[in-house]
């Protein structure tokens, strides 16, 4: 509750400031605006999409002949699938080009079970612009390289490419391994002895590459797709020979079929009729894809757009672009939680999650129509939209059509940029107006404090009646000056009708007390009798009582315009002190004086007349308050240029409130059993005081045991000594030393 009421808020700079941030709502809002333009955009292009997949499923729909152009159902053949590659395959023995289809498990293993023995290998194949692409892992103990001293190919390690031609002839290939740890490519007799042409094909290329300390041979190679005809019949054998003097077959591994089995295995293609119809139905910056129901590429057309090279300047300028953008998804994962991006693959899970494209697939083929938004990179995201393909109320396959967003994504990132932009210098322009306007606003509301301030002094006494700044404003800051200083103006009416009445009063109530007084003689001088009764001197009491409390209250109302028509004259404080001290024989009996005086000279330009005033007031304040047998102590000291008057007495101590209102007009600590007192004595002290241009101030002693009153006053000429001004506590102290 305490802490409570002392707390007074921030100030008036501090509000606006906070009112200030208010306005961070704007940029807020129109962010969200953004979020929902975004939102409205990609829904509008994902309708777009999923309405040109209809389109091109129409092209599709009731075509079963499109996607049974294969020999027979893949379930008589052990089918060699061809993953799509999407980058530029490097001739270079090295699988990492080859995207995600390197993955351990698009291999096809040939060979023993356990895939240890010599001429086992793992078989993968993609397909890229028209071109069969193959990465082999063969197990090798000893490779033999071909003899070119021999006219025979058959004897030496090599791959064996059986296929059927364009023409419907079989086909037959050899790829040879040579010292140079090139692959060249020969067609081959019925035999597989001699080369049928006797001349390598170039359109057949590869490239080995032998594992060190694994026994392993790492092969990459290409060929042709139009060699294989337009039905994809393909098998391919690995002959081991390891003696390079007998150079006999030691095993062969195959992918051709087993004696039971009268086909040769399938590789599994994009079907050119199919790529044919949808080939020009593309459109940039967007890819078609036509998949079966066996979940496989049919054909492919465009490409959703990529970072070039000539991209590269644009990214490296974008930098604040990326990082607005970074700042806006974090937003509004914060605040607006995972929005569109719950389509993307999910992460941290043990289990493998369905990506957004296996999803699309899965539900068109099932046959319904879907769009999801998908994040394929940091800095890409596109839409898929897939609609099924329908045959006699059979889905068939599934026709995608993915495109990027980069236009939707960049007007966002411009108009962000515009509106933070904006908001920041409107921001700061406000901010800057508000902080001006506080500034003008507490410097007026300061002003108009130390005017108020400096119309009343620190004693309480007005100075004057109204306030110089801020009473023509026009505003509640005019309005509160005009208050105060018509207030202030009734108060100085008021302190000078105050100031006044003690010459008033004193004035009327000595006629009547002049005529009680010369009654109260003539009285005594009539009845010479009663001139010794108790009754007509407590009389005579009454009335001196009451002159002496009129004196005084008009002694201080006009003690200031006194002071101010009195001459200063330049005296010995010590002289003046010591001699003061020696007279206060009318004291009571139980007080006794001791002074201190100074060694040095204390000159000093002062009235005696108000000094001595001055100290009949300590005097009498002293003895009233004194421990009886105690002395009272009067000591002065020069300090520099500043004389010390300590006047101290043992007795009851002060309290700190008693302490800061002592000296206050009208202020007495007196008991009740005293006699009457107004409280103006240590009133006049202080401004006898302070009409000589010192101070006065009252302090406990050091343990407790009376008070001190301690009066500084300016000297004419500096001392001789060199001290420093010691404080009020060490003067009261060595006062009682």
């Amino acid at each position: 509750m305490k802490w409570g009421l002392n707390f007074r808020g921030p100030r008036l700079g501090t509000k606006l400031a906070l009112m200030g941030l208010a306005l961070l709502v704007v940029p807020w809002f129109s962010y969200l605006q953004l979020v929902e333009m975004e939102r409205l955009l990609i829904q509008g292009q994902s309708q777009a999409q999923l309405l040109t997949a209809e389109g091109i499923s129409t092209l599709f729909n009731g075509r079963e002949d499109l996607f049974n152009d294969l020999p027979v159902t893949l379930e008589d053949f052990e089918p060699l699938y061809a993953q799509p590659l999407e980058n530029t395959i490097r001739l270079d023995a090295n699988a990492e080009d080859w995207g995600k289809a390197q993955d351990d498990a698009n291999y096809l293993s040939f060979g023993s079970p356990a895939g240890t023995q010599d001429a086992d290998f793992d078989l993968l194949l993609g397909e890229r612009a028209d071109y069969l692409y193959a990465h082999m892992r063969i197990k090798d103990d000893r490779l033999v390289y071909r003899d070119t001293e021999y006219l025979r190919l058959d004897n030496a390690d090599h791959i064996r490419l059986n296929f059927i031609g364009a023409g419907g002839q079989d086909g037959r290939m050899s790829l040879i391994f040579d010292e140079s740890d090139m692959v060249t490519g020969f067609a081959m007799d019925s035999e597989w002895r001699y080369a049928a042409t006797g001349s390598a094909d170039n359109r057949v290329q590869g490239v080995l590459r032998r594992v060190a300390g694994a026994n392993e041979i790492v092969l990459e190679f290409r060929i042709p797709l139009s060699l294989l005809g337009s039905r994809k019949y393909f098998g391919l054998t690995y002959v081991d020979v390891d003696d390079a003097l007998q150079r006999e077959v030691v095993r062969s591994t195959q992918t051709l079929p087993t004696k039971a089995d009268q086909n040769f295995n399938l590789v599994v293609l994009r079907t050119p009729e199919v790529r044919n119809i949808v080939q020009g139905l593309g459109y940039s910056g967007a890819k078609i894809l036509v998949i079966d129901d066996l979940q496989r590429v049919r054909a492919e057309v465009g490409a959703t757009r990529q970072q070039t090279e000539e991209d590269a300047p644009t990214i490296r300028a974008g930098t604040v672009t990326r990082q607005l953008t970074r700042a806006g998804d974090f937003i509004r994962s914060v605040f607006l939680g995972a929005g569109d991006d719950q389509d993307a693959p999910k992460e941290g899970s043990g289990e493998r999650q369905e990506s957004p494209a296996d999803r699309a697939i899965r539900i068109s083929l099932q046959g319904d129509p879907i769009a999801l938004r998908n994040r394929v990179s940091g800095n890409e995201e596109i839409i898929l939209a897939a609609h099924p393909i329908v045959s006699a109320d059979q889905v068939i396959g599934t026709v995608i059509v993915e495109q990027n967003i980069d236009d939707i994504l960049r007007f966002q990132r411009t108009a962000l940029e515009q509106v933070l932009l904006l908001s920041l210098l409107s921001l700061f322009a406000i901010f800057l107006a508000l902080i001006t306007f506080a500034g003008r606003l507490a410097w007026r509301i300061r002003n108009l404090r130390r005017d108020a301030s400096a119309a009343i002094d620190v004693r309480g006494r007005l100075r004057r009646g109204g306030l110089l700044n801020e009473i023509n404003a026009g505003d509640e800051i005019g309005d509160l000056a005009r208050s105060v200083s018509n207030m202030l103006e009734k108060l100085k009416q008021h302190n000078g009708f105050l100031e006044n009445m003690p010459r008033t009063l004193r004035h009327e109530i000595n006629n009547p007390l002049n005529t009680l007084s010369t009654s109260l003689q003539n009285l005594a001088e009539e009845h010479p009798d009663i001139d010794s009764s108790k009754y007509l001197e407590s009389a005579k009491r009454g009335v001196n009582r009451i002159g002496s409390i009129v004196q005084n209250l008009a002694d201080a109302a006009n003690l200031e315009e006194a002071l101010e028509a009195e001459e200063l004259e330049e005296i010995d404080l010590n002289e003046l002190l010591a001699s003061y001290v020696a007279n206060c024989g009318g004291a009571p009996a139980t007080a006794r004086f001791e002074y201190h005086g100074s060694p040095a000279p204390a000159r000093a330009l002062v009235s005696d007349f108000r000094i001595e005033q001055m100290l009949d007031k300590l005097i009498d304040n002293a003895v009233d308050f004194h421990r009886a047998g105690t002395p009272i102590r009067v000591q002065l000291e020069c300090f520099g240029d500043l004389a010390q008057i300590v006047v101290a007495n043992r007795g009851a101590a002060l309290s700190k409130s008693k302490l800061n209102t002592i000296f206050d007009s009208m202020v007495s600590h007196r008991g009740p059993d005293n006699r009457l007192h107004f409280g103006l004595g240590l009133h006049v002290v202080r401004i006898i005081a302070e009409h000589h241009g010192g101070t006065v101030t009252a302090v406990n002693l050091e343990d407790l045991s009376g008070v001190a009153f301690v009066i500084r006053l300016p000297l004419v000429m500096p001392s001789n000594k060199s001290s420093r001004i010691q404080n009020v506590s060490d003067g009261a102290l060595r006062a009682e030393r």
